[in-house]
């Protein structure tokens, strides 16, 4: 009887030990990432959380009050007015008006992919900001200046001046599966940070066309307002995306959002670092899926022909300086593959490109008349080469320059300029323009301050046409055009 009693002990003892280390392994399981969950089994996204969650920041921003002239309708434009009390008259019965615009404040997120205070965030969360604060979730506040920006890609590269700051760490976007569990974490409506789970609902996916790149993940996390810029992330709290729309009738979610992978993030951040600029390498054409261009066909009845293939990329134009009609490349092709990776979608070809530079060489693979062929294509930049692209600065046009007064402005019967007040060496000298012209108009947008001019040099610089077309007007009232170059040697 007695060692029953102690085979009675011993064996509990063991099925003790037995729940204590499952209880052990349950907990381990609950905080650390499974490497592949068993299938049908609940996913716990409590540990991506913890991870991610310091990483993700408010970003709030601030435009200051401004002077603007705006075209106002004027009640009295039937009356005698000898004095000009009711400011200069427009066409029309409107009249021109000095209006002081109100300060304007606005709230987006962004993620902090450094220690050393590099923040990702979304353009048009910055764009146009004169003051941009970050707030962190442990409610530190920092000071943040843009590194700089892509309008293409809506990304932007901001920093703050702190240190060992609580850095995400940075997946590979390319690894994400359809159906996989994904959290968005971001700062919507500014009510503070709030993390919403959904799935990857689709991948390569362009919402429009244009001259954006646009290969988004989509979600089904819940994504508002204000999560601009925040992160999108897997199960193991690394970041996959950084949020940027949602599609919907309302403006709130109705169950479609879009990050962009961290693909095209990586490659916009690393030349925003070392060039300023996105360095965008180009294939010179234009085109859509295949898929939706045989569908137009058959909405328009035509007859749609025989490509060979029911997948790839319809080419509808090639850019005669472009790189494609460098290889080859002709309208009618369908392309199928770049590098071996094959292509369905034109997302997918602007995705993998995001990632490359000019003068790096990519192999085609295309469909001509049902012929296989393939081209070597060495990519180019917009402005049809290799080089560096490299934002200008004011300092390109060899001047300087100064707001209009208002006795000028009197005296021309104009609202706003900038005067030429010194020509030195540099593009302004070369295209003739002389000391004492007023700017008005540059590529068609009205100058009134010189980070108008700034902006305009920077835009154009970077630009398929880096030319700045001048409109203005002399002291003596007479108007004048001048084209800028503002490529070296032209």
């Amino acid at each position: 009887m007695k060692n029953v009693k102690n085979y009675l002990v011993y064996a509990s003892c063991i099925v003790a030990i037995a729940f204590s280390a499952a209880s052990f392994a349950k907990v381990y399981a609950s905080n650390a990432p499974s490497a592949s969950p068993a299938a049908g089994q609940p996913v716990d996204l409590t540990y991506a959380t913890d991870k991610a969650l310091p990483s993700v920041v408010t970003v709030k921003v601030v435009q200051n009050s401004k002077t603007e002239t705006v075209e106002v309708e004027d009640p009295f434009s039937d009356f005698f007015d000898p004095f000009g009390f009711f400011g200069q008259r427009g066409q029309g019965g409107t009249r021109k008006q000095r209006v002081q615009t109100p300060k304007k404040q606005g709230s987006g997120s962004g993620v902090i992919i450094s220690t050393e205070g590099y923040i990702v965030t979304n353009n048009h969360v910055v764009e146009g900001a004169d003051e941009i604060t970050v707030i962190l979730t442990d409610n530190r506040e920092f000071s943040a200046t843009v590194v700089g920006n892509d309008p293409n890609t809506d990304l932007a590269l901001i920093k703050v001046s702190g240190k060992n700051l609580p850095a995400i760490t940075i997946g590979d976007s390319q690894k994400l599966k359809i159906g996989e569990w994904v959290l968005a974490i971001g700062n919507p409506y500014n009510i503070g940070t709030t993390v919403t789970a959904g799935i990857v609902s689709a991948k390569a996916r362009s919402m429009s066309g244009g001259n954006t790149v646009q290969s988004f993940i989509q979600t089904d996390a819940a994504i508002n307002p204000g999560n601009s810029g925040g992160a999108l992330v897997n199960t193991n709290g690394e970041l996959v995306g950084i949020n940027s729309m949602l599609y919907s009738q309302t403006g709130s979610y109705s169950g479609y959002g879009f990050a962009i992978p961290t693909t095209i993030m990586n490659k916009v951040v690393n030349d925003l670092k070392t060039y300023g600029t996105v360095q965008r390498a180009l294939i010179g054409i234009a085109g859509s899926d295949l898929s939706s261009y045989t569908d137009g066909l058959k909405q328009q009845g035509k007859d749609v022909p025989d490509f060979g293939t029911i997948n790839g990329i319809y080419v509808a134009e090639v850019s005669e300086d472009g790189a494609g009609a460098s290889a080859g490349l002709k309208k009618g092709d369908v392309i199928t593959a770049i590098d071996g990776k094959s292509l369905s979608k034109m997302a997918e070809l602007q995705e993998y490109l995001a990632n490359k530079r000019p003068g790096d060489k990519v192999t085609i693979t295309y469909l001509r008349d049902k012929s296989k062929k393939s081209a070597t294509v060495t990519l180019k930049n917009a402005q049809g080469n290799t080089n560096v692209v490299k934002t200008a600065d004011l300092d390109v046009l060899g001047g300087n320059f100064r707001e209009i007064t208002k006795e000028q402005k009197d005296q021309l019967g104009i609202n706003y300029g900038l005067e030429v007040i010194k020509v030195n060496n540099g593009a302004l000298k070369n295209a003739g323009v002389p000391k004492g012209f007023i700017i008005q108009k540059v590529n068609d947008q009205p100058m009134k301050s010189l980070s108008e001019l700034q902006d305009a040099v920077k835009n154009a610089s970077t630009s398929k046409e880096p030319v700045l077309f001048i409109q203005g007007i002399f002291s003596t009232g007479k108007k004048a055009y001048y084209a800028v170059p503002l490529e070296e040697g032209k």
